[in-house]
């Protein structure tokens, strides 16, 4: 199996989701775009395409940020949906997958800072991927937008801060607004990029400030996403018949 990674900034790397790759054995690439790393060129050899979050939107141009080429990357990501590669964004990478297939991100409820329950939907509940959650789990959050939703896609998730946590735009095509990646390296690399974002919203009701950040317990997340990964790449592999 192959997983390759689509990162936008340093700080916001792939955490667990490396972690878990590692352990499982599969071989992982990258393209570190803040450091001037290219898209693939093809998607055969991915089996998992992973898009990392960013301080980026999907309207950001490359006039805005040079390293950062929005519609290059919906359209990698279009192609390994019509190829049926299992896809997964966080973030920034859900709010591209939802442009990718013509749903337009919006701004969420509330911005979401630090670690927060989300809730399940009774569509949530219904998904294997998802049966270990329980009706509601405490997971990680780091922005003020939300995914687009397209015609025949599925909340599974949501938050009081914000009504789109988990979508489900096909059967391997997942976005994730919130970062189950997390881990104390992540968090202590975006408390150091973030001091006046964390500064400026002290007063917000889902903003973490740095030292409620690194009291959280991020293994437990981590865990639910291993188990999810399991599941889902297991679910993959019998579908596609990969061997």
């Amino acid at each position: 199996m192959h997983i390759h990674f689509l990162i936008h900034e340093v700080f916001e790397g792939p955490g667990a989701f490396l972690a878990w790759a590692e352990v499982k054995g599969y071989s992982v690439g990258y393209s570190r775009v803040y450091i001037g790393e290219q898209l693939p060129h093809s998607v055969e050899e991915i089996d998992l395409l992973i898009v990392m979050g960013g301080p980026q939107s999907p309207r950001t141009t490359l006039e805005m940020c040079p390293h950062f080429d929005a519609a290059s990357e919906m359209a990698l990501i279009k192609q390994c949906v019509e190829s049926n590669k299992a896809v997964l964004g966080v973030c920034l990478g859900a709010q591209l997958i939802g442009e990718a297939l013509g749903a337009r991100h919006e701004h969420s409820t509330e911005k979401e800072i630090g670690c927060f329950p989300i809730t399940f939907t009774d569509e949530g509940k219904c998904i294997d991927l998802f049966s270990h959650f329980g009706n509601t789990s405490v997971v990680g959050h780091w922005h003020s937008d939300m995914p687009g939703l397209t015609e025949g896609s599925q909340i599974v998730a949501y938050s009081e801060g914000c009504p789109r946590q988990i979508v489900k735009y096909e059967e391997f095509v997942y976005g994730f607004q919130c970062h189950m990646e997390f881990n104390p390296e992540l968090i202590e690399l975006l408390i150091a990029h973030s001091e006046e974002e964390l500064a400026d919203n002290k007063y917000r009701r889902y903003v973490q400030q740095p030292e409620n950040l690194r009291k959280n317990d991020y293994t437990s997340m981590n865990h639910q996403l291993f188990v999810f990964l399991d599941t889902f790449m297991a679910a993959y592999v019998e579908k596609s018949h990969w061997k």
